[in-house]
Protein backbone atom coordinates (compact mmCIF):
# COMPACT_ATOMS: atom_id res chain seq x y z
CA UNK A 1 0.00 0.00 0.00
CA UNK A 2 1.49 3.33 -0.79
CA UNK A 3 1.97 5.77 1.49
CA UNK A 4 1.16 8.66 -0.34
CA UNK A 5 -2.48 9.21 -1.32
CA UNK A 6 -3.32 11.53 -4.06
CA UNK A 7 -7.32 12.63 -4.43
CA UNK A 8 -8.35 14.06 -7.53
CA UNK A 9 -9.56 13.20 -10.84
CA UNK A 10 -6.92 11.49 -13.58
CA UNK A 11 -7.61 13.98 -16.11
CA UNK A 12 -7.30 17.04 -14.49
CA UNK A 13 -4.44 19.50 -14.90
CA UNK A 14 -3.36 19.99 -11.80
CA UNK A 15 -3.66 16.53 -10.48
CA UNK A 16 -1.57 14.94 -13.42
CA UNK A 17 1.54 17.79 -12.16
CA UNK A 18 0.75 15.71 -8.76
CA UNK A 19 1.37 12.18 -10.09
CA UNK A 20 4.30 13.94 -12.79
CA UNK A 21 6.29 14.68 -9.77
CA UNK A 22 5.72 11.84 -7.33
CA UNK A 23 6.51 9.67 -10.41
CA UNK A 24 9.47 11.86 -10.94
CA UNK A 25 10.48 11.08 -7.36
CA UNK A 26 10.13 7.54 -7.88
CA UNK A 27 7.56 7.82 -4.90
CA UNK A 28 5.07 5.32 -4.61
CA UNK A 29 1.22 6.90 -4.24
CA UNK A 30 -2.66 6.39 -4.91
CA UNK A 31 -4.86 8.11 -6.62
CA UNK A 32 -8.10 8.32 -5.50
CA UNK A 33 -10.22 9.10 -7.79
CA UNK A 34 -12.28 11.88 -6.99
CA UNK A 35 -15.23 12.34 -9.44
CA UNK A 36 -15.51 16.17 -10.53
CA UNK A 37 -18.70 15.90 -12.46
CA UNK A 38 -20.93 14.32 -9.36
CA UNK A 39 -19.33 17.48 -7.60
CA UNK A 40 -17.51 14.87 -4.79
CA UNK A 41 -14.93 17.68 -4.64
CA UNK A 42 -17.45 19.84 -3.15
CA UNK A 43 -18.55 17.64 -0.64
CA UNK A 44 -17.97 15.26 2.20
CA UNK A 45 -15.28 13.50 2.92
CA UNK A 46 -13.40 15.69 0.32
CA UNK A 47 -14.32 18.51 2.07
CA UNK A 48 -12.50 17.96 5.16
CA UNK A 49 -9.52 17.03 3.58
CA UNK A 50 -9.75 20.01 1.71
CA UNK A 51 -10.83 23.29 3.38
CA UNK A 52 -10.28 25.41 0.91
CA UNK A 53 -11.85 23.72 -1.96
CA UNK A 54 -9.11 24.59 -4.41
CA UNK A 55 -5.28 23.29 -3.93
CA UNK A 56 -2.48 25.20 -4.42
CA UNK A 57 -0.92 22.62 -7.04
CA UNK A 58 3.08 24.78 -6.88
CA UNK A 59 2.80 24.84 -3.27
CA UNK A 60 1.93 20.94 -2.93
CA UNK A 61 4.68 20.18 -5.98
CA UNK A 62 7.19 22.14 -3.54
CA UNK A 63 6.22 20.42 -0.71
CA UNK A 64 7.23 16.79 -2.54
CA UNK A 65 10.51 18.56 -3.61
CA UNK A 66 11.10 19.39 0.30
CA UNK A 67 9.81 16.56 2.09
CA UNK A 68 11.20 13.90 -0.12
CA UNK A 69 14.83 15.32 -0.72
CA UNK A 70 16.30 12.37 -0.20
CA UNK A 71 15.02 10.60 -3.01
CA UNK A 72 17.46 10.97 -5.96
CA UNK A 73 15.51 12.24 -9.07
CA UNK A 74 16.40 14.92 -11.99
CA UNK A 75 13.75 17.44 -11.14
CA UNK A 76 14.57 20.78 -9.30
CA UNK A 77 13.16 23.74 -8.48
CA UNK A 78 14.14 26.19 -10.67
CA UNK A 79 16.58 28.76 -9.19
CA UNK A 80 16.14 32.81 -9.96
CA UNK A 81 13.29 32.08 -11.66
CA UNK A 82 9.74 32.69 -10.63
CA UNK A 83 7.40 30.06 -9.77
CA UNK A 84 4.80 29.81 -11.26
CA UNK A 85 6.07 29.82 -14.50
CA UNK A 86 4.50 32.36 -18.09
CA UNK A 87 2.58 29.68 -19.66
CA UNK A 88 1.25 28.49 -15.95
CA UNK A 89 0.34 32.12 -15.11
CA UNK A 90 -1.64 31.92 -18.46
CA UNK A 91 -3.39 28.70 -17.40
CA UNK A 92 -6.62 30.55 -17.70
CA UNK A 93 -5.96 31.35 -21.08
CA UNK A 94 -4.43 27.74 -21.95
CA UNK A 95 -7.79 26.35 -20.90
CA UNK A 96 -9.85 28.74 -22.77
CA UNK A 97 -7.87 27.49 -25.98
CA UNK A 98 -7.87 23.81 -24.40
CA UNK A 99 -11.75 23.88 -23.98
CA UNK A 100 -13.41 25.91 -26.77
CA UNK A 101 -11.49 23.80 -29.21
CA UNK A 102 -11.85 19.90 -28.22
CA UNK A 103 -14.40 19.76 -25.58
CA UNK A 104 -17.86 20.46 -25.16
CA UNK A 105 -18.05 23.65 -22.97
CA UNK A 106 -20.35 27.01 -23.51
CA UNK A 107 -19.95 28.23 -26.78
CA UNK A 108 -18.21 31.11 -27.37
CA UNK A 109 -17.66 33.38 -30.31
CA UNK A 110 -14.71 32.66 -32.47
CA UNK A 111 -13.29 35.79 -31.67
CA UNK A 112 -12.61 34.54 -28.05
CA UNK A 113 -10.46 31.53 -29.49
CA UNK A 114 -8.61 34.08 -32.21
CA UNK A 115 -8.10 36.19 -29.36
CA UNK A 116 -6.56 33.52 -26.75
CA UNK A 117 -4.29 32.26 -29.01
CA UNK A 118 -2.47 35.31 -29.70
CA UNK A 119 -1.63 35.44 -26.20
CA UNK A 120 -0.68 32.00 -26.48
CA UNK A 121 1.32 32.56 -29.73
CA UNK A 122 3.08 35.93 -27.54
CA UNK A 123 3.64 33.50 -24.52
CA UNK A 124 5.49 30.85 -26.80
CA UNK A 125 7.29 33.59 -28.78
CA UNK A 126 9.09 34.30 -25.32
CA UNK A 127 9.65 30.52 -24.74
CA UNK A 128 11.16 30.31 -28.49
CA UNK A 129 14.07 33.20 -27.62
CA UNK A 130 14.63 31.46 -24.38
CA UNK A 131 14.79 27.84 -25.47
CA UNK A 132 17.29 29.23 -27.83
CA UNK A 133 20.01 29.92 -24.94
CA UNK A 134 19.01 26.88 -22.74
CA UNK A 135 17.16 23.09 -23.07
CA UNK A 136 14.76 23.46 -20.70
CA UNK A 137 12.95 27.07 -19.70
CA UNK A 138 14.81 27.49 -15.95
CA UNK A 139 18.03 26.23 -17.69
CA UNK A 140 19.89 23.33 -18.62
CA UNK A 141 18.36 20.65 -16.63
CA UNK A 142 14.50 19.76 -16.42
CA UNK A 143 12.46 21.36 -13.31
CA UNK A 144 9.29 22.03 -11.91
CA UNK A 145 8.90 25.19 -14.63
CA UNK A 146 9.04 22.25 -17.49
CA UNK A 147 6.82 19.96 -15.49
CA UNK A 148 4.16 22.10 -14.78
CA UNK A 149 3.62 22.23 -18.69
CA UNK A 150 3.21 18.85 -19.56
CA UNK A 151 -0.37 17.94 -18.73
CA UNK A 152 -1.89 21.27 -20.47
CA UNK A 153 0.39 20.87 -23.36
CA UNK A 154 -0.89 17.16 -23.65
CA UNK A 155 -3.93 18.77 -24.31
CA UNK A 156 -3.51 21.55 -26.62
CA UNK A 157 -1.76 19.07 -28.84
CA UNK A 158 -4.56 17.66 -29.89
CA UNK A 159 -6.70 20.56 -30.67
CA UNK A 160 -5.89 22.99 -33.69
CA UNK A 161 -3.69 24.95 -30.99
CA UNK A 162 -0.94 22.51 -31.88
CA UNK A 163 0.08 24.35 -34.39
CA UNK A 164 1.04 27.14 -32.26
CA UNK A 165 3.75 24.28 -30.81
CA UNK A 166 5.11 23.00 -33.87
CA UNK A 167 5.58 26.30 -35.89
CA UNK A 168 8.07 27.45 -33.28
CA UNK A 169 11.51 25.33 -33.89
CA UNK A 170 12.59 24.93 -30.30
CA UNK A 171 9.31 25.03 -28.76
CA UNK A 172 8.78 22.04 -30.71
CA UNK A 173 11.98 19.99 -29.59
CA UNK A 174 11.21 21.40 -25.83
CA UNK A 175 7.90 19.68 -26.03
CA UNK A 176 9.20 16.64 -27.69
CA UNK A 177 12.01 16.25 -24.71
CA UNK A 178 9.51 16.66 -21.81
CA UNK A 179 6.23 14.86 -23.19
CA UNK A 180 8.72 11.66 -23.77
CA UNK A 181 10.16 11.44 -20.23
CA UNK A 182 9.27 8.38 -18.08
CA UNK A 183 7.19 10.04 -16.25
CA UNK A 184 5.21 11.72 -18.68
CA UNK A 185 4.56 9.03 -20.78
CA UNK A 186 3.14 6.55 -17.89
CA UNK A 187 1.07 9.64 -16.21
CA UNK A 188 -0.58 11.13 -19.86
CA UNK A 189 -1.41 7.38 -21.54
Amino acid sequence: MASIKVFGHATTTSTRRVLLTLHEKNLDYELVNVELKDGEHKKEPFLSRNVSISICVALLLRQIKSDYSVHSSPIRRPRNQPSPSRLQEHSPLCNNVHWNGSRSSPVRPSSFKAEEEAKLARVLDVYEARLKEFKYLAGETFTLTDLHHIPVIQYLLGTPTKKLFTERPRVNEWVAEITKRPASQKILQ
